[in-house]
């Protein structure tokens, strides 16, 4: 077979959720699929930043770069369906859409989307108005209704699927995600962890976020169950818990204004650390150095972060809502996001009982086990199987 993929979402050379899934799912199907012929679409007026090296020790894939201005091509995508991405390539039996985009092929080509999650349908006040927009235009439910097969990440996922679009279940398979295998529970006598910690400047003891910093995200509940403890830290006269300080680590994202305001207003705001960015290479050291992490998203399609930090060893508070409880199972502690009260307790509890940390230490890293990037590409090939 010949099998067409969008990687436009790797032009950008970041490593967010879009990307991070696309280049895991990619690299490890191209490992244990040698017989079909892969032929990855990608287009930019510009140099790519993306590295694409990595494609060059696969003899049955290739790249096929183009060089349109991009809002050209998607205009010419959304109103005239045209031109036929599988044309374009030189034919394929599949063209496969790692994430929502613009894009169209002809009607004897099969067409498999992914669908993460449809947290625009679901919360749009958490989006800017153009990002509202690019969703409109590209018009999720048509792409959905279009697709031959449809791969979401969590079961969460399906359901909205389901019940946004009408879409049949029987055209929905559940493929979770995962994450790399360099996070890992680090030797305490790694001098990476030494390093990363007077890179970022992070304290001797810390509750850890990191994520984008958005509304959905849910910081501002974090900051208000910290700042719970910290006075009962103080009332109590437990110097224990006072070392514990809060990190606040990711990119700004929409709306994030307000949070840093919340931030600066906290009462124990002298213990918050906010850290603007964390290299890709240092989030493992990240992760190993926390305490406590802790994730009280309104909203998930998978939540890469919980897993992240149980595969680190370190204990996950998280919401009960979305796809978190799928990820996270019972080796975690669920909490509703709408209560910092009940976070702020989670977080007292696992710092007070040395016990429940271990317990929660051994069952995230137990539950990480069965995720992996491997897994997903097998079923994904599996997928194809079937469809054919």
């Amino acid at each position: 077979m010949r099998i067409g993929i969008d990687a436009r979402c790797l032009i950008e050379g970041r490593r967010t959720g879009v990307e991070e899934y696309t280049l895991s799912l990619l690299s490890n199907l191209f490992e244990i699929d040698q017989e079909n012929k892969y032929i990855l679409f990608i287009n930019s007026w510009k140099n790519p930043a993306g590295d694409f090296s990595w494609v060059k020790k696969y003899p049955n894939v290739r790249i096929k770069r183009f060089n349109y201005p991009n809002k050209i091509l998607n205009f010419l995508f959304w109103y005239f369906s045209w031109p036929k991405i599988d044309r374009m390539i030189g034919g394929a039996d599949f063209f496969f859409f790692p994430n929502l985009n613009f894009g169209t092929v002809s009607k004897k080509c099969k067409v498999i989307n992914t669908i993460h999650d449809l947290s625009f349908e679901r919360y749009p006040e958490y989006f800017s108005i153009k990002r509202r927009l690019w969703h409109s235009f590209v018009n999720p439910k048509k792409a959905c209704q279009r697709a031959d097969r449809i791969v979401t990440v969590s079961h969460s996922s399906r359901n909205d699927v389901i019940s946004k679009y009408r879409i049949s279940p029987k055209k929905i398979k559940v493929i979770h995600s995962a994450v790399g295998e360099k996070f890992s529970m680090t030797d305490r006598n790694d001098r990476n962890l030494i390093r990363v910690k007077e890179k970022y400047g992070l304290p001797y003891k810390f509750m850890l976020y990191l994520g984008t910093i958005e509304p959905r995200k849910n910081i501002a509940a974090i900051v208000r169950a910290y700042s719970q403890l910290q006075r009962f830290a103080h009332e109590t006269k437990n110097e224990e818990l006072k070392k514990y300080k809060l990190v606040i680590a990711g990119e700004k994202g929409w709306l994030s204004g307000k949070i840093f305001w919340e931030m600066r207003q906290a009462r124990f705001c002298e213990n918050i650390y906010l850290i603007s960015f964390v290299d890709d290479i240092d989030k493992e050291f990240v992760y190993n150095l926390a305490s406590l992490f802790v994730y009280p998203s309104f909203f998930e399609g998978f939540g890469f972060p919980p897993l992240e930090a149980m595969k680190c060893g370190v204990p996950v508070i998280t919401s009960n809502n979305s796809s978190l409880p799928e990820v996270v199972g019972k080796a975690g502690i669920l909490i509703d996001p709408d209560k910092p009260d009940e976070i702020y307790r989670a977080m007292k509890e696992v710092l007070i009982s040395r016990e429940l940390h271990s317990q929660l230490m051994t069952l995230g890293l137990r539950r990480a086990k069965e995720f992996s990037w491997k897994r997903t590409a097998e079923s994904f090939l599996e997928m194809l199987r079937e469809v054919v």
